[in-house]
C-alpha cells in the first residue's frame, strides 16, 4: 500500500497543487453569498436573513446557469492545449466572450422578469418577499460582470494557471466585506441601505474582478502564444455550438442541483420563516464545503481533459482515482468539523438563538451527506473532462428531482419531522447521483479500454 501510495504521489501531489487555488477562485464564489448572509444576519434580524435565504434560493438557479455555459469553455481548453493547437484556444476564447455576454444579458432578463414573479408566488411570508425585492434587482444586475469575469477565468484555468483567479478572488471578497458592512450598518455618513446594502457591494466586488480578470489575461506573458491568434471580432458558429454543447448540459447540471436546494428553501419556507432561516445558516456553512469540493471536481476536469486531449490513458486514470480520493479524505474531515462544531457554527450568521439550535441539528445531517456530495462533484468533473457530459445530466435530474426532492417534500411537509426531513430527503439525492456517476465513469473506461 505504502509503495503504491509513493508510486502515486506525482499525481496527488500535482492535483493537489492545481486544485488548492481553484478550491480558493471556488469558495470565493460561495462567499460572496456567506458574507452577505452573515453580515444581513448579525446586523439586519431574522427577517432579513429569511429575505437573503429567498433570493438566493430563486437567484442562485439563474446564476448557475451562466457558470455552467462559461465552464463549457475550460475542458475544450484543457483537450486543445494537450494537443498543442495554441490557435484553437484563442479562437475558443473569443466565442466565449460573446457567448457569456449574450447569457449574461439574457439571465439578467429572466432574473428580473422570473425570478421576481417566481419569489412573489411562492407562498412564502410577506414581509419577507418585501425585503427581499430590491435585493434581487441589484443582485441581477451582477450577471454580466460575473460572466466575463468567468470568461478569462475558465480560459485561464484551463491552460493551468489557478492562482491569479485565486488572488483576485480573494482580494475582490475582502473588497466585499467592507463595503457591505459599511453600506448595510451606515458608517461614514451613508444611510444605513440594510439588505440592498450588501446586493450594491456584490455589485461593485464584481464589476472589478471582471476588470481585473481580463487585464491579467490579456496582458500576461503567460499567454503570449495564445492570445496572438485572439481576436475580439473573431466569431464562428461551430465554435459557438461546440462550447454550448458542453455548457448548456454543465448548467443545467448546475440547474437541478441548485435547483433542488433552491427547492429545499422553499419548502422550509412553507414550514416557516425560523425553519427558513434555519436552513440558510446550515446550507450556508454546508455550501462553502460543496466549493471547495467542486475545486477538486475542476482540477480533475483540467487534468482528465489534457490527458483525454493527447491520450494518454493511463495518466487520466491516475488523476481520476486521485480526484476521488483528495474529495473523500477532504470531506471527512469536513463532516467531523461539522459533527464537533454544530452547535458553534451557526453562530457566525444568526444571533438569534432559536435559528442556532435549529441549525446545528441540520449542521449534523449536513456532515453526513458531505462524502456524498463530494464524491458526485468529482465524478461529474471527471466525466466533463472526457466530454461525456449528456448522461450524467439526465442521473443528475434523475436524483435530484426524482428521488431527492420529493423524498424533501414528503419528510419535511407530511410528516412531523420537519425541516430535517427536508435534509434527509437531499441526503438521498446525493447519494443516489454519486453512485450513479461512479457507474457512468466505469462504463466510459471500459469503452476506451482503460
Amino acid at each position: 500500500m505504502f509503495r503504491k501510495y509513493k508510486a502515486d504521489k506525482i499525481y496527488y501531489l500535482s492535483s493537489m497543487a492545481l486544485a488548492g487555488p481553484v478550491v480558493i477562485s471556488q469558495l470565493g464564489h460561495t462567499l460572496v453569498q456567506t458574507a452577505d448572509t452573515i453580515i444581513v444576519g448579525q446586523f439586519a434580524g431574522t427577517i432579513s436573513l429569511a429575505a437573503v435565504s429567498l433570493v438566493h434560493s430563486v437567484f442562485m438557479v439563474v446564476l448557475v446557469i451562466g457558470l455552467g455555459i462559461a465552464y463549457g469553455l475550460t475542458p475544450l481548453i484543457a483537450q486543445e492545449n494537450g494537443r498543442s493547437n495554441y490557435q484553437e484556444c484563442a479562437k475558443l476564447l473569443s466565442n466565449s466572450f460573446w457567448l457569456n455576454l449574450i447569457s449574461g444579458i439574457l439571465l439578467f432578463l429572466l432574473v428580473y422578469f422570473g425570478s421576481m414573479y417566481t419569489m412573489q408566488h411562492a407562498d412564502q411570508d410577506p414581509r419577507v418577499v418585501e425585503t427581499a425585492k430590491p435585493y434581487l434587482l441589484i443582485l441581477s444586475l451582477s450577471i454580466l460582470p460575473l460572466m466575463l469575469f468567468n470568461t478569462f477565468k475558465q480560459f485561464a484555468e484551463g491552460l493551468g494557471f489557478t492562482k491569479q483567479a485565486m488572488n483576485i478572488t480573494i482580494w475582490g471578497n475582502v473588497l466585499n466585506v467592507v463595503l457591505a458592512i459599511i453600506l448595510v450598518k451606515g458608517m461614514f455618513g451613508i444611510k444605513p441601505m440594510g439588505v440592498s446594502g450588501v446586493g450594491i457591494a456584490t455589485l461593485i466586488d464584481r464589476i472589478l474582478m471582471m476588470l481585473v480578470m481580463a487585464w491579467y489575461v490579456l496582458k500576461s506573458s503567460n499567454f503570449k502564444r495564445y492570445i496572438s491568434h485572439f481576436s475580439i471580432r473573431f466569431i464562428d458558429t461551430e465554435r459557438l455550438k461546440k462550447i454550448l454543447r458542453i455548457g448548456a448540459p454543465v448548467a443545467m447540471q448546475y440547474v437541478f442541483e441548485i435547483g433542488a436546494f433552491a427547492g429545499a428553501a422553499l419548502i422550509a419556507g412553507k414550514i416557516g420563516a425560523l425553519e427558513q432561516a434555519a436552513h440558510q445558516t446550515a446550507i450556508t456553512l454546508a455550501a462553502m464545503t460543496y466549493m471547495m469540493a467542486s475545486g477538486i471536481a475542476s482540477a480533475a476536469t483540467i487534468k482528465v481533459g489534457n490527458s483525454f486531449g493527447n491520450k494518454n490513458y493511463f495518466r487520466l486514470e491516475k488523476f481520476a482515482t486521485v480526484s476521488y480520493h483528495l474529495v473523500l479524505l477532504f470531506m471527512i474531515i469536513c463532516a467531523i468539523i461539522f459533527a464537533v462544531f454544530n452547535q458553534y457554527l451557526p453562530v457566525l450568521i444568526s444571533k438569534d438563538t432559536a435559528v442556532i439550535a435549529l441549525a446545528a441539528h441540520l449542521l449534523i445531517i449536513a456532515g453526513m451527506f458531505q462524502l456524498f456530495d463530494g464524491t458526485q462533484v468529482v465524478g461529474l468533473g471527471i466525466l466533463r473532462g472526457m466530454g461525456d457530459v449528456n448522461i450524467p445530466t439526465l442521473i443528475t435530474f434523475f436524483a435530484y428531482w426524482v428521488v431527492g426532492l420529493p423524498t424533501a417534500y414528503y419528510l419535511g411537509v407530511k410528516t412531523s419531522i420537519g425541516v430535517q426531513g427536508i435534509w434527509y430527503g437531499l441526503t438521498l439525492g446525493l447519494l443516489t447521483s454519486s453512485i450513479l456517476l461512479f457507474f457512468r465513469y466505469r462504463h466510459i473506461k471500459k469503452k476506451y479500454q482503460i
